[in-house]
């Protein structure tokens, strides 16, 4: 008889899997009805919810109970509290909050995008058009850049603690693809003397610009709008950040863009690189290995790359060498590449 016997078959995942839409929506829901914060403040039971978010006490009965059997509540006789997670997460009142991150990752473009991803595999591509969301001056990208904002000053601040930054040296700072501005912020924070200049879509860094004068620094923070791969960035850069950008685009598109970026930058400079990145497996860690079917389903041929393949990138584009370094808990990575 073997002594470890492997577990009997069990549906439950997978039919959970096919039902995983209903807890975003389910997530959606309570959110647009402020449920978290208002359990928060004190309206733990029905009709005192119901009263409060203006529904039917039967809605949120329902509701509740199923954020309960979730793990985002807890019940106890009639009176729900919020659990650690929810607590920190997802009441408004927290500076955690992360909950208008559902504004861009539960968008119609998202979604159109996931609502086909047979086509996209038989593409090898997005199949929401020729371009996907790197389309010139996509919409989406203003929702990211206010509805991810919150979650990207959690890796924002991490990252400062990361790139060694002196706190009144002159330095300049290029922002690629800045959209919310907050990563070249955070370090401009650090340092009185740091200038930014951030490149987006002009319509993305009108947010940006929000955020800066929000930090205090307006004016260190200049905007230069336009096409990343066409605008002229001028040189004499100390750092380039690149957050979240390179996974949309193929290996030569990549390593094209960065001989553009080193041009940019002084000798001793640094291209600063923010990315969701896999192991050598590309299966691990999952939330970084499964992102590489958001890069299928929304562009024409972005990918999660590893780290070796940005070092290969970063190498073939003239950078001498190039570190990886983590930043728990988040599950980006940050790759450190020198001229």
């Amino acid at each position: 008889m073997d002594p470890n016997p492997s577990p009997a078959p069990n549906p439950v995942r997978i039919f959970a899997a096919f039902a995983a839409y209903q807890q975003t929506a389910a997530l959606a829901g309570a959110l647009a009805l402020d449920v978290f914060t208002a359990i928060g403040e004190g309206a733990d039971t029905v009709p005192a919810l119901a009263r409060r978010a203006g529904a039917a006490e039967r809605g949120i009965r329902i509701l509740c109970d199923s954020l309960a059997a979730l793990g985002f509540l807890t019940k106890t006789e009639q009176h729900y509290a919020l659990t650690p997670d929810a607590a920190l997460f997802l009441d408004r009142r927290s500076p955690a909050y992360i909950g208008s991150a559902i504004d861009f990752i539960g968008s119609d473009t998202i979604q159109r995008a996931f609502s086909d991803v047979a086509g996209a595999v038989r593409k090898g591509g997005t199949v929401l058009d020729a371009e996907g969301t790197v389309a010139p001056d996509h919409p989406v990208w203003v929702s990211f850049a206010r509805a991810m904002a919150p979650l990207a000053r959690f890796s924002a601040e991490l990252l400062a603690g990361v790139v060694a930054i002196e706190e009144n040296g002159p330095c300049r700072i290029l922002d690629v693809a800045a959209g919310h501005g907050l990563f070249g912020i955070s370090l401009a924070r650090r340092n009185r003397r740091a200038e930014v200049v951030a490149v987006d879509w002009p319509s993305v860094l009108e947010v940006a610009d929000e955020f800066a004068a929000e930090a205090g620094i307006t004016d260190r923070f200049q905007k230069l709008p336009g096409d990343a791969f066409r605008v002229d960035f001028g040189t004499g850069y100390d750092i380039v950040l690149l957050t979240n950008f390179l996974h949309h685009f193929d290996a030569a598109t990549c390593e094209s863009f960065l001989r553009k970026v080193r041009a940019a930058l002084k000798p001793g400079g640094r291209a600063v690189t923010v990315e969701i990145s896999p192991d050598e497996n590309r299966v691990t860690p999952p939330e970084a290995a499964t992102f590489g079917l958001v890069m299928l389903v929304t562009t024409p041929a972005g990918d999660a790359y590893t780290f070796p393949e940005y070092e290969r990138m970063f190498a073939n584009a003239g950078f001498s060498r190039s570190e990886l370094h983590p930043i728990p808990p988040s599950f980006q990575r940050v790759v450190i590449s020198y001229t």
